[in-house]
């Protein structure tokens, strides 16, 4: 296949979007169709600068030196497209940024897959996780109808969401979905890296994170809906959330209960958990982890710092403690984890990337 470079919009950032930018940029090295072309800007500082020079690094692992050497280019389509040869922009920025800029390489003819919640509520812009809605992409051509762009925005969801929203996929389908209770217990890294003092958060848990239960209580119906007349319609689902934050760097978790439509079974719930594939498996697409979901029977289990890795690196969710609920003839309760800034940001994003370029909306 084509190599296909792409743009990395607001990887410089030292917020938690830049985290995620970061993390995307490790994985795609080496990468068997993309190749990084371009670093963005998200400020004007930055520009004409290395990137190894203006960027605070969050991993573990060193930065790559072909990263540290690249200069930043402006936050302008037009000189990127001259800098480099540019065909798909991953972008992280924040949310008033985003709308200023990711709606400019769109125009300009660059698809541009976002992390940023500039657009998640956009009727015409798919939620996309690439398991669950690949049918929301056909609101593509309305979009750049619409909005008079050569190219189009695709927006990832927030890093919980992208977790629950993959368990609740199979129960979706098998057994339908009525009423969610969700609650969370989220990682640090979640807020970046500068997000949540150490003396709040040591000895302690953090009851609230700001706009967060919005997001699970939003973007799920809406990554659920339907298609209709080029406009993504959300599910009726009706979920009730409460968002905490924890002290574990990585890994988000959520103790979800679920109100089927249809009777169901604990045997019945692990079963489509386990057996659950979909259409970036049966593609092959470089990042898809082979089983999206993976089942642990013990009864401690999953855990953040045993399981937040052992999916595909973090492709994959982790649930466990299945079982029935006492209350309602049709409910079923479990736990699922997540490796957030994997799966839950720039892993995902990759693979919307991949998936798109599969299906050939890129290249």
């Amino acid at each position: 296949m084509k190599r296909v470079g792409v743009a990395l919009i607001g990887a410089a950032s030292r917020t938690v979007f830049g985290m995620a930018g970061q993390k995307l940029a490790l994985m795609l090295q080496n990468h068997p169709w993309f190749d990084v072309a371009a670093i963005v800007a998200d400020s004007p500082e930055q520009v004409g600068k290395k990137y190894g020079e203006v960027s605070k690094w969050f991993w573990d692992e060193d930065m790559p030196r072909s990263l540290a050497d690249m200069r930043i280019l402006p936050a302008d389509p037009e000189e990127v497209k001259k800098a480099a040869d540019v065909g798909l922009a991953f972008s992280a920025l924040l949310p008033n940024l985003s709308q200023e800029i990711d709606p400019k390489f769109a125009k300009a003819g660059i698809p541009v897959v976002s992390d940023s919640p500039g657009f998640r509520f956009e009727e015409d812009v798919p939620l996309f996780v690439p398991e669950i809605n690949p049918e929301h992409l056909n609101v593509i051509e309305a979009q750049k109808s619409r909005r008079g762009w050569e190219g189009f925005i695709v927006s990832g969801p927030v890093c919980t969401v992208t977790i629950i929203a993959l368990s609740l996929k199979p129960l979706h389908d098998a057994f339908g979905l009525r009423n969610l209770f969700i609650t969370t217990l989220q990682a640090l890294s979640g807020a970046g890296y500068e997000g949540v003092p150490s003396m709040a958060i040591i000895d302690n848990m953090i009851p609230f994170i700001g706009k967060e239960e919005e997001k699970v209580e939003n973007e799920t119906p809406k990554i659920f809906g339907g298609v209709v007349d080029g406009k993504i319609i959300p599910s009726k689902m009706r979920i009730s959330s409460t968002c905490t934050r924890i002290g574990v760097i990585h890994g988000h978790t959520a103790c979800v209960f679920a109100e089927t439509e249809k009777p169901i079974t604990v045997e019945e719930a692990t079963r489509a958990f386990r057996d659950f594939q979909a259409e970036p498996q049966r593609l092959g697409l470089p990042s898809a982890p082979r089983n999206p979901i993976i089942v642990r029977e013990e009864e401690n289990r999953p855990q953040p710092r045993l399981d937040r890795d052992s999916n595909a690196n973090g492709m994959g969710v982790v649930v466990g403690r299945i079982r029935r609920d006492k209350i309602f003839d049709r409910g079923i309760k479990y736990i699922v984890l997540g490796h957030n800034n994997v799966r839950g940001t720039a892993g995902n994003t990759l693979l919307c990337g991949e998936y798109l370029y599969k299906k050939g909306f890129v290249g």
